[in-house]
């Protein structure tokens, strides 16, 4: 077996070890990575990756490292293995009829468009401007989230750090016990406004592609007068496009979650030294807090502003490249436009379509299976 098969396998096993019940894109993601690695070449991967040998020794690791799961993990151990083993296989060619068949279409989409080519041209445009107008808002909400959240995080660590400077003024006589409790309270303040600044990004995204679904209808309406002999070719253009957005606009969440656990990642350290801070010594406390308080501020404040000028602009960045999807269209369309190398997008959905298919059943049969106790009795 050669590394990368091992490496395939390895990487199944990682996403299957963590939990018993996996997800159809964990899989997906693993299959296509390793598709896009090896350059989808048929001959190097038929070569390199053997069916049985890799079946084999995936179903041993399986017996090995996963004792007593439910039925459904039953299942994915016994077909999940040949399945996505013959997907891998199979991807190279699929990858090449599958670009010889999208480029068929786009032709057939050319020559049909081509006798109205200004008015298809005008229709698309008209459909950028109106999805520009239409994008606009979602871009300034996100910028107001992120300065209302990343302003919220700053005033409360501010108070906090009054609060400490006012206990300190009191000059009580156990400075350690009566500041002890504020590290922890900074440490759940970074932690509740993270969690708050993840909570706005679902419903962001949601919207998002809300607004990619009505922007395919409109433009499919535009474009069907024009297209009533090759439709079926244009509707799998614009599930393409749809496809592409919508997986742009996951990514768009992945990378916004990963900035605001970053900023945890950030400022929690700064809890934990504020906590060792006031474990000190008590008549040294007195002396360096209010220097050290003033200090800490600004390190928070300074990764706070970082954050809010980093994730700030995210959202009409991503705007222009929703709206460049649709102008790549536009271009695709246009008579003599020449080859178009993305036939690997719709190769993709293909693929996440059929695991998705194949999970779904699979949880089908393991339900049924769980019922039949249920009926004999």
């Amino acid at each position: 077996m050669t590394l990368k098969a091992a490496a395939l396998i390895l990487s199944l096993l990682a996403i299957t070890g963590a939990q018993a019940e996996i997800n159809a894109d964990q899989v997906t993601d693993v299959i296509w990575k390793y598709f896009t690695d090896m350059g989808n070449n048929a001959k190097e991967t038929v070569e390199q990756v053997q069916q049985s040998e890799v079946s084999k020794r995936l179903n041993t690791l399986f017996q090995d490292n996963f004792q007593a799961l439910n039925t459904y993990a039953g299942e994915l151990q016994n077909r999940l293995v040949p399945f996505a083993t013959d997907m891998y296989l199979r991807l190279a060619e699929d990858s090449e009829k599958l670009k010889q068949q999208i480029q068929k279409e786009i032709q057939q989409l050319q020559a049909q468009l081509a006798p109205h080519a200004n008015d298809v041209d005008s229709a698309i445009s008209r459909n950028i401007q109106e999805l520009q107008a239409k994008l606009a808002p979602y871009a300034e909400e996100l910028k107001t989230q992120v300065n209302q959240n990343a302003g919220e995080l700053r005033r409360k660590l501010e108070l906090l750090a009054q609060e400490v400077q006012a206990k300190l003024q009191e000059n009580m006589g156990s400075l350690q016990t009566s500041l002890s409790p504020y590290a922890d309270e900074l440490q759940q303040q970074v932690n509740q406004k993270v969690e708050d600044i993840k909570g706005s990004m679902t419903p962001y995204a949601d919207e998002l592609k809300a607004k990619v679904d009505q922007t395919m209808a409109e433009l499919r309406n535009s474009l069907s007068p024009y297209t009533q002999d090759v439709q079926e070719q244009l509707n799998r253009q614009l599930e393409g496009m749809s496809f592409q957005m919508k997986k742009s606009i996951e990514d768009l969440r992945a990378q916004l979650l990963e900035r605001t656990e970053d900023l945890r990642l950030k400022l929690s350290p700064l809890a934990q030294e504020m906590r060792e801070k006031l474990q000190g010594d008590a008549a040294d406390l007195r002396e360096s807090l209010t220097p050290y308080m003033e200090g800490l501020n600004k390190k928070m404040d300074q990764q706070i502003e970082e954050f809010r000028q980093v994730v700030g602009p995210y959202g009409e960045n991503f705007n222009r490249l929703l709206v460049q999807k649709v102008e790549e269209m536009k271009k695709k369309l246009k008579p003599y436009a020449g080859e178009m190398e993305d036939h690997l997008s719709f190769l993709e959905k293909d693929v996440r379509d059929r695991f998705n298919s194949f999970f779904d059943s699979l949880k089908q049969m393991a339900n049924e299976k769980a019922a039949l106790p249920a009926l004999e009795e």
